[in-house]
């Protein structure tokens, strides 16, 4: 590789724009009016769904970033169970992907097919098939997948749909951002480190098939824009969060990088679109980062019934990474969330 190009400079999720850039974009494009469009970007939903017959609809998606560790196989399997994820959070099975590519000319190719291997690897994983893809030259490098699922109309996971008194159940742990932040600067130790490339690299799949057994009132991933930035994107009218911090899951070396700072310019711009809808309750600072960290590759949040939701957490937890219920669903006007 030559000397002057660095694979890794920060990417990851936390090279989203920012929420509030984003919603005031979309906000002027028109919405989509044909009936079969059961969901589209109009509710911030993780993937869009189109209905072509009674009994089937297709799920679509996209997700690509710029890598944020610094081994090609590792960043491909990332970046691939990232894009993948949309399709799980809706309640959809993965059919097809195509790659989604940019790449440096003066870059070694092997770096390139290592990043392609990884992914592929992973959409197998999910059982479904590489089908082509896309590639432009870049000055850094980019990828991800365009992936295409399928779903019943009538077994949609949407983003909004929550019910008060529900549990939120997240699936995995919290801190990717910091601990990569921690990583770039060579303070991250090697537990920390591995337990994030672990909680990125695991499908969603396998929680999916957990909770799809019961009976889902809402559904997202989280990734950059936070725990609490998809939590707000999950109340609908007349609805708020008491969320609890001691119950969040989290990697635990997070909260000594946090409180020396190695945070991302991506989790001060979700604590600047939703902070003035959270009230922290006697929260410490690291926690506060930890909910506003943007995560690449994150967990599902998901909204059930209480007693069903403490039945999916036993199963998840035999999954092997930290999970927890979170919060409680409640009626509050403001959409308010509030932290204890």
């Amino acid at each position: 590789m030559p000397e002057e190009i660095v694979f890794c400079k920060g990417g990851g999720c936390t090279a989203k724009l920012g929420p509030g850039i984003l919603a005031s974009v979309l906000q002027k494009l028109p919405k989509g009016l044909d009936p079969q469009l059961l969901v589209g970007f109009d509710s911030s939903d993780d993937a869009a769904v189109y209905k072509l017959t009674d009994d089937l609809a297709v799920v679509q998606t996209l997700d690509f970033f710029p890598p944020m560790v610094d081994d090609p196989y590792t960043f491909g399997q990332i970046a691939a169970t990232n894009a993948l994820s949309d399709i799980y959070a809706m309640g959809g099975q993965v059919k097809t992907a195509l790659n989604i590519v940019c790449f440096p000319e003066k870059m070694e190719l092997n770096v390139l097919g290592e990043i392609m291997r990884g992914g592929n690897e992973k959409v197998q994983e999910a059982g479904g098939i590489l089908v082509g893809g896309h590639s432009i030259a870049d000055s850094d490098v980019k990828y991800g997948l365009s992936v295409m699922g399928i779903i019943h109309p009538d077994k949609i996971y949407k983003n909004n749909a929550c019910q008060a008194g529900d549990q939120l159940l997240l699936t995995k742990p919290l801190g990717v951002g910091i601990v990569c932040t921690a990583q770039r600067v060579g303070a991250c130790s090697n537990d920390a480190m591995e337990l994030a490339i672990r909680s990125m690299t695991t499908l969603n799949k396998y929680a999916a098939e957990i909770i799809g057994k019961y009976h889902v009132h809402a559904c997202t991933d989280v990734t950059g824009f936070s725990l609490l930035g998809h939590l707000q994107e999950m109340l609908g009218a007349g609805l708020g969060v008491e969320l609890d911090s001691l119950q969040v899951p989290y990697i635990p070396q997070a909260v000594h990088y946090a409180n020396e700072f190695y945070l991302t310019a991506a989790a001060q711009r979700n604590r600047n679109h939703v902070g003035n809808r959270v009230d922290f309750r006697k929260v410490p600072f690291a926690m506060e980062e930890i909910l506003f960290d943007p995560q690449t590759s994150g967990g599902l949040l998901v909204s059930l019934p209480p007693e069903e939701a403490e039945l999916a957490l036993v199963e998840i937890k035999a999954l092997g990474l930290p999970c927890g219920l979170v919060g409680t669903v409640t009626q509050k006007a403001d959409n308010r969330i509030i932290v204890r």
